[in-house]
């Protein structure tokens, strides 16, 4: 689906109010294999099936709305981005994205690490197995609590974030006699092309200390002197949904310069550098995002490149994929409630979700797909905007999309590409129950993070 200027007038209900024509798919019912799980399939019956499951059944078992997750989709991009590398970097998956105890489990065993940034995801990674030492803390603003349990438990490296942060974390290490492994997240100054919410390595934001001014610098030298780090290298992350590797390779080469200063003033070359995550999916079929292997390369080719111009060994290289990984093997299922036409703008299809378990579209502006899935139709497209139940305006789901004309209330839609930061990022607004994240996986599906209750919600409630 594409936006372009109206090339003959009104069609249907299909021309939006800021004045373009949003073209309808060839085809309602196929489904773009680049924002649908892998296993993902329209059967005989019309109807869709994920993982060799009806999305009927499934609807039926475990209700809806619910995350519906395709756990071989998942492993395989684990593979690929492991693979990718061919054993020369480590990938961290970025934990923050979703994350639970089974999916701890599938990087342990896909020999993937992983990143977190709360005591809860530590918890979560540290309960399910993930050796410590494959662990690594991230955040702005982590805890004295935060930092001693992740000290305590070993984990692999903590990214100090501050200057405070760097004198917080050598006092704990101290007092608890270790020497902690750590990186120095910088900001390298590049405005990524995304949104401004989720830019993250320009100089007004939260994250990181800046390379201008040479604050960078000096915390690299407050580090070194401090017994209770190891300094083992730079970290630095430009922002999201990102799919122009232009920025990546400012960030290297500023990056690269930081280390050749810091060979020259303190002797050192230290030995690694994260590049972070970022890497864009498809959410609709406009987007074009790059395989693991097309990252790998062109990473790696910019800082080798950068290093030899610089004299620098080449540092090991760490990538911290989550939205590249999770995001394109789930989709939500939400059953139909009301269709309710608006003449001359649009159809709005209300579903039983919303913004509780998708606040993406309203904190980000951010375009999804939606699909039909519990049978098939030949009717005309019908411009529509999926919403949700909560009493908000900016409850939308999915901004502007076509469903066939004749959905109605009690058919199955699916949104893809919902594996990142839907669950994550989850709300009980107006006391919605966060739905469940069902696992699939060769004719079976399981229940990986159950439905909330009625009673979860009073279990907290003790006024």
């Amino acid at each position: 689906m594409s936006r372009s200027a109206h090339p003959a007038g009104p069609r249907h209900a299909d021309v939006l109010p800021e004045g373009h024509y949003f073209a309808p798919p060839a085809d309602l019912n196929a489904l773009d294999p680049k924002v649908w799980a892998r296993t993902v399939t329209r059967t005989d019956t019309g109807a869709v099936s994920v993982g060799g499951l009806d999305v009927r059944a499934l609807a039926e078992e475990f209700g809806t709305p619910a995350y519906v997750l395709d756990e071989s989709d998942f492993r395989a991009r684990c593979r690929a981005w492991h693979q990718a590398f061919g054993g020369e970097a480590d990938v961290f998956y970025a934990g923050k994205a979703f994350l639970s105890r089974a999916v701890v489990r599938w990087l342990h065993e896909e020999g993937l690490n992983l990143d977190v940034c709360s005591a809860g995801e530590l918890a979560t990674a540290l309960a399910a197995g993930m050796p410590a030492e494959r662990i690594a803390l991230h955040g702005n603003n982590k805890s004295t609590e935060e930092i001693r349990r992740a000290v305590e438990a070993g984990v692999g490296r903590i990214v100090l974030d501050s200057f405070q942060e760097i004198v917080r974390v050598a006092h704990i290490a101290e007092r608890l006699g270790k020497r902690q492994r750590v990186q120095i997240r910088v900001t390298v100054g590049v405005e990524a092309h995304t949104h401004e919410f989720i830019a993250t390595a320009h100089e007004d934001q939260k994250f990181g200390i800046a390379l201008a001014g040479g604050q960078a610098a000096e915390a690299v030298r407050r580090a070194l002197k401090l017994d209770g780090l190891e300094l083992i290298g730079i970290h630095s992350h430009i922002g999201s949904q990102i799919f122009d590797m232009a920025g990546f390779e400012v960030s290297a080469r500023r990056v690269v310069q930081l280390l050749a200063d810091i060979r020259d003033e303190h002797g050192v070359e230290l030995p690694e550098i994260d590049l972070g995550g970022g890497l864009g999916i498809a959410y609709t079929s406009d987007d074009d995002p790059r395989e693991p292997h097309e990252i790998a390369t062109s990473l790696t080719s910019i800082v080798t490149r950068e290093c030899q111009a610089a004299g620098l060994a080449v540092p090991r290289i760490s990538v911290e994929p989550g939205r590249a990984i999770v995001g394109p093997t789930a989709f939500t299922l939400y059953e139909v409630g009301t269709v309710k036409p608006l003449e001359g703008l649009r159809t709005y299809v209300s579903v039983d979700g919303g913004m509780s378990d998708n606040i993406r579209t309203a904190l980000y502006d951010a375009e999804y797909s939606v699909s039909l899935v519990s049978r098939a139709s030949d009717a005309e497209p019908m411009l529509v905007r999926v919403v949700g139940k909560h009493c908000e305006s900016g409850d939308i789901v999915v901004r502007d999309a076509f469903l066939p004309a004749d959905v109605a209330p009690g058919d199955l839609i699916a949104v893809p590409a919902t594996g990142a930061y839907c669950r994550s990022m989850a709300s009980n607004y107006n006391h919605a129950l966060r739905p469940p994240v069902v696992a699939v996986n060769d004719g079976a599906a399981k229940v990986i993070v159950r439905r909330e209750t009625e009673e979860d919600l009073m279990r907290l409630d003790v006024g």
